[in-house]
């Protein structure tokens, strides 16, 4: 017999999020086909994942568009079908039902302690009100920038000793969500590259509460191509000298990213990943440019200067031109449907055979994505597997 899963996602009301419950209605009604949902190409047993019917959705946001009006914005920018917006309208207006307001630094008033308590009971009552068996937070709000470390994030009874002084903001916003996520029982996953579980207290949380969680940062576009191409430079012992980037974004996420303070973090999560994959020695310029009138689309420009054989001065070079939020949205579809199966199959702590989804993966090293797509299919295998 199936259980329920609940998605809660913070930031539901965001481009991704709002993708992400317009396409999960939109496959329930059979409106349209499961295009980029990886889960429906394992071979696994698929009675081990929550079915689409299975899945409720919830979240927190600190905006108040309803989630009609955002799908019918990102419909205008050209992401989503008119037609779908239309069929599933009842259906995101249902969902919205389910959104309460998030943590806002500026605005929250008191010890953040209230506010990992409000976000907890939040969580907790919609796991009550729809009987789920368990709930899993993604986290897909805008990107902040790294924060420094304190001893506090290094110790849970620090930690929660500082969270109850109102004159300190010892954890960044998307680290009180996924202490509130932990805190309620809930695995997590944070598809951005904000600091949220990596602070080491949290981790330790999820492992004390017996808690599985993924990250960080997904992986939809200019990186999924590097981590394909850059280990055929190395199989074929071509030296790479310098690897040039360049993203051009509009929407919010372009807005967000065009404060070098939170970019930082963006930009720092891609270049680890081509580090890993090439050396430190390469050059590997990267930046980000804000173009409003790109609207919802994100084109990312790549110039590969390599060395051949007789030190023959060759060079590749690739365009990726797409709408990321319908890149990442099935992607956060999987993944609730990946991390639920592993907090029901009584996993804990980072799932490393999901590196497959991150740019910056949580628990591996492994960033080559023939690697990953390996571990991940032998992972997906094994979940319900009786010992």
């Amino acid at each position: 017999m199936r259980q329920q899963t609940g998605l809660w996602l913070m930031g539901a009301r965001g481009s991704v999020a709002t993708t992400a419950i317009t396409g999960l209605l939109a496959l329930r009604a059979g409106l349209v086909r499961p295009v980029g949902c990886v889960t429906e190409r394992l071979d696994i047993d698929h009675s081990v994942l929550p079915a689409w019917d299975d899945i409720a959705v919830g979240g927190h946001d600190i905006v108040s568009t309803p989630l009609d009006k955002r799908a019918e914005h990102l419909a205008a920018a050209g992401l989503i079908p008119h037609s779908v917006v239309s069929a599933v309208a009842d259906g995101l207006r249902a969902v919205d039902a389910e959104l309460r307001c998030g943590y806002h630094p500026v605005t929250h008033t008191g010890p953040q302690a209230a506010a990992v308590a409000r976000l907890t009971r939040d969580i907790e009552d919609f796991r009550t009100r729809n009987d789920l068996a368990r709930v899993v937070v993604v986290n897909v709000t805008s990107t902040e920038p790294p924060v420094p470390a304190l001893p506090e994030h290094d110790d849970l009874d620090l930690l929660a000793a500082a969270l109850e002084d109102p004159q300190r903001t010892v954890l960044p916003a998307s680290s009180v969500g996924a202490l509130a996520a932990l805190t309620a029982g809930a695995s997590y996953v944070d598809f951005t590259p904000s600091p949220g579980i990596k602070i080491p207290a949290l981790a330790e949380l999820a492992h004390r509460n017996r808690l599985p969680y993924a990250g960080a940062d997904g992986k939809t576009g200019e990186t999924l191509v590097r981590t394909v191409l850059a280990p055929m430079f190395t199989a074929r012992a071509l030296n790479v000298r310098s690897w040039a980037g360049t993203n051009l974004l509009g929407g919010g996420d372009g807005a967000n990213l065009a404060d070098p303070a939170q970019a930082r973090g963006k930009l720092e999560s891609k270049a680890r990943g081509l580090a890993r994959l090439l050396g430190d020695d390469v050059t590997a310029p990267l930046h980000i440019d804000n173009v409003a009138t790109l609207g919802e689309r994100k084109i990312a420009w790549d110039h590969v200067s390599f060395e051949g054989f007789l030190g023959a001065q060759m060079s590749l070079q690739f365009t990726w031109d797409g709408y990321d939020s319908a890149l990442a949205a099935p992607l956060v579809l999987d993944l609730a449907r990946l991390v639920s199966a592993a907090h029901a199959d009584g996993q804990t702590g980072p799932l490393a055979a999901l590196a497959f989804f991150f740019k910056d993966p949580l628990g591996t090293d492994e960033h080559r994505f023939a690697e990953q797509t390996r571990m991940l299919a032998d992972w997906a295998a094994r979940l319900g597997a009786t010992e």
